[in-house]
């Protein structure tokens, strides 16, 4: 599959921290991001609204781009001000971590910190991206995040679980 066949993202997993600071990218989600990229790169950034960070492959950027123009127009067409150069600085501020056949990356400190990143990572699909939870901050989502925080807890307990197993 090529990355102009990218079908989105869906699903939710979890993934609890690994040794050397390292995570692992889900199977589900990895193998979207590699079918988006090309490759194996992901894309990181801070979520514009919410305490999460945003995970995407590389063909986002051209989205992105049209993204900008439709913003511009929007203010434009609402004679608002629009500052094309600091949206530009945040839509493209994103970070292009490599990962490995089985999906570990390291995440940068900056991003931990923004994402207020601990011992654990929720993933929640979101079509053209996913989202990447500290479960924490998820829990203080309200109402309308639900059934995400309802997944979250049952993998984080899950992973819990094979934890104290081990």
């Amino acid at each position: 599959m090529s990355a102009a066949a990218f079908g989105g993202y869906s699903g939710q997993a979890y993934s609890p921290a690994g040794d050397k600071g390292r995570f692992v990218l889900p199977p589900l989600f990895r193998k979207a991001v590699r079918d988006s990229s090309d490759g194996r790169t992901l894309c990181l950034a801070k979520h514009n609204r919410w305490n999460c960070l945003t995970g995407f492959g590389l063909s986002r950027r051209t989205e992105l781009d049209a993204q900008l123009d439709r913003e511009e127009e929007m203010s434009f067409r609402a004679n608002r001000e629009f500052d094309r150069d600091t949206r530009a600085s945040q839509l493209f501020g994103f970070v292009e971590i490599p990962f490995d056949d089985s999906g570990r990356f390291v995440m940068p400190e900056h991003l931990r910190a923004l994402g207020n990143v601990d011992d654990g990572l929720y993933f929640n699909g979101a079509g053209r991206f996913f989202t990447i939870w500290n479960p924490a901050e998820l829990a203080k989502m309200d109402n309308e995040w639900a059934s995400a925080k309802a997944a979250c807890d049952n993998f984080v307990a899950d992973a819990q679980a094979k934890a104290r197993s081990k």
